[in-house]
């Protein structure tokens, strides 16, 4: 528990409300990872062993909302209201999910500026921007990715139950979903299991401000002695850029930024799997060096 509330810190979010029997970890926007102990009996039963995720809670505009989800999902499974108002179900997959309204929040920081030939400066003259200083914090919670035991029923629900748009697919693996209230490309992905090993969360992210940012915050949480998973790099379903680590939590999480955005006129793509449609660039990170070394 102390080695994963340090890897959250060391992420860069903000803690609030810790005590012996976790905390929570926001970004900037208030949205949070909840750190709890796997026997804490406040969570919902498990679907993977631990550590692992036990729940996904997402935003709803209003309370008018949140009792349609809840109508929608008591047809056919048990839906339980906590003291707070948030709903908590099981979805198709196992995984357990609940719905509240919003928290988040609008926040103000500092505004990212660049120099681009061809356009209008984006920076001052003799305005620096590479700063070993720099504060990095994450933004907003950008997506969550399962492995589920059967992606086409796993698929049905958030689309048909809770209107989930497909942003784009990779054949035979997984379907990249948005909720309404947003555009970002994904919040949701899903993988198909294969075997034993593909079992409960793959991964989970916050969106940061830029490219930059992503290999800055990659940089300084490898210097720290976390271990690279796969990155730096950039995606070309959703274009974001991203750098997995390994964590405490049972699955990777990620560094993104820049992710595209979609509306309803947007035709999902399909692709097959594998390294050539996974990114459209990938680095590894080295040691410093300087010439003359």
């Amino acid at each position: 528990m102390a080695a994963a509330r340090t890897y959250l810190l060391d992420y860069g979010l903000d803690e609030h409300d810790a005590g012996p029997a976790g905390g929570t970890y926001e970004a900037a926007d208030g949205t949070s990872v909840v750190l709890r102990h796997a026997s804490d009996a406040s969570l919902p039963p498990s679907n993977a062993p631990s550590p692992n995720l036990r729940e996904t809670i997402y935003g709803v505009p209003s309370q008018a909302v949140l009792e349609e989800i809840a109508a929608e999902l008591s047809k056919d499974r048990e839906v339980r209201t906590d003291t707070e108002g948030t709903i908590h179900a099981v979805d198709d997959g196992g995984f357990a999910l609940g719905f509240r309204v919003t928290r988040r929040r609008k926040f103000e920081l500092p505004l990212l500026r660049f120099n681009v030939p061809g356009q209008s400066p984006g920076r001052g003259v003799n305005e620096c921007a590479a700063s070993k200083t720099e504060i990095i914090r994450p933004r907003t919670l950008s997506h969550v990715v399962y492995f589920v035991p059967d992606v086409k029923k796993a698929e049905a629900f958030y689309k048909d139950r809770l209107g989930f748009r497909v942003t784009d697919r990779f054949i035979g693996l997984g379907p990249f979903m948005r909720p309404a209230g947003t555009l970002d490309h994904h919040n949701l992905f899903m993988i198909q299991s294969f075997n034993s090993h593909m079992v409960g969360m793959n991964h989970f992210t916050f969106h940061l401000g830029s490219g930059h940012e992503v290999l800055h915050a990659g940089w300084r949480f490898a210097q720290r002695g976390y271990k690279s998973f796969w990155g730096p790099g950039r995606h070309i379903m959703g274009s974001n850029y991203f750098w997995y680590f390994n964590s405490p939590f049972g699955g990777t999480m990620e560094f993104d930024a820049d992710m595209d955005l979609h509306d309803d006129a947007w035709t999902p793509r399909e692709m097959l799997p594998g390294a050539d449609n996974s990114q459209i660039f990938l680095f590894e990170a080295k040691d410093k060096w300087a010439p003359g070394e």
